[in-house]
């Protein structure tokens, strides 16, 4: 094993038209690391840029997509997150969201990022094995990588209320029932179902697909604008509250937090 496989990392690959997006920390349950946020940058990056890709797959090694953030290297002592470049696309799709389709394929954990990040693609692709949970708000902070406007979308006001709200965890066919994910299938056939997908999809005119997402995002483009603009009040007024340091010392010494409202 090469080092940065031991510290986490964001790799990928080209098979023909597809470009499939691996993400690679096994050992946390593939936490998001800093530098891993920034290399799924890159890697979203290169594939909206050329022409010879047409579709992607975003998926994951082992038996969860993803915990979430490394919170201790992003918000701990010393910790140094990297800004995405402005002319690079932000894995969450807030500033651009890529033209081009994206599969996403999804297994066991799949928390608060992991969601944002499937929901930031197209189409979602569950294990049986999935649990979902948009927990921020158990741990005295916020989803700010677009959970509090796409989920809406995606589910209803209901839906989406009912898990924000709740910060529960639920399974592949709930989030099924709900409109969140696509198709379930059993655990480690999803990238293969995922990448049967993103092939289907590419014998279709590329062109033509690129222009009917981009008339579908004219329909909500808008409101998302608003969204967006919003993360930073929504950041200004919960980030730097006394809740949001007791959450994350909780997360931290694995025990209950105390919240207080302040």
């Amino acid at each position: 094993m090469n080092e940065s496989a031991k510290i986490g990392q964001v790799r990928s690959e080209a098979n023909g038209r597809i470009f499939k997006i691996i993400i690679d920390n096994v050992a946390k349950r593939n936490s998001f690391t800093p530098e891993m946020m920034l290399q799924l940058s890159t890697a979203l990056t290169e594939f909206d840029r050329n022409d010879r890709l047409w579709a992607a797959v975003l998926c994951a090694e082992g038996d969860h997509f993803t915990a979430g953030l490394d919170m201790p290297k992003f918000f701990g002592p010393g910790a140094a997150p990297q800004a995405i470049p402005e002319t690079s696309l932000d894995p969450f799709a807030l500033r651009k969201r890529t033209a081009k389709p994206v599969v996403t394929a999804v297994q066991g954990i799949t928390y608060t990022i992991g969601i944002e990040m499937m929901l930031a693609g197209d189409i979602v692709v569950a294990a049986d094995t999935a649990r979902f949970s948009q927990m921020e708000s158990r741990r005295g902070i916020a989803p700010l990588g677009g959970a509090h406007f796409r989920f809406l979308s995606r589910t209803g006001w209901g839906n989406a209320m009912y898990h924000l709200m709740l910060c529960d965890e639920f399974g592949a066919e709930r989030a099924l029932q709900i409109g969140l994910v696509q198709e379930v299938v059993p655990a480690g056939k999803q990238v293969d179902r995922a990448i049967e997908i993103a092939d289907l999809i590419c014998k279709n005119a590329p062109l033509g697909i690129r222009a009917m997402k981009a008339a579908a995002l004219k329909y909500i483009e808008a409101a998302e604008r608003s969204a967006v603009a919003a993360i930073a009040e929504v950041r200004k007024s919960v980030m730097d509250s006394e809740d949001a340091k007791e959450g994350i010392r909780s997360f931290v010494e694995r025990r209950e937090a105390r919240f207080q409202g302040k």
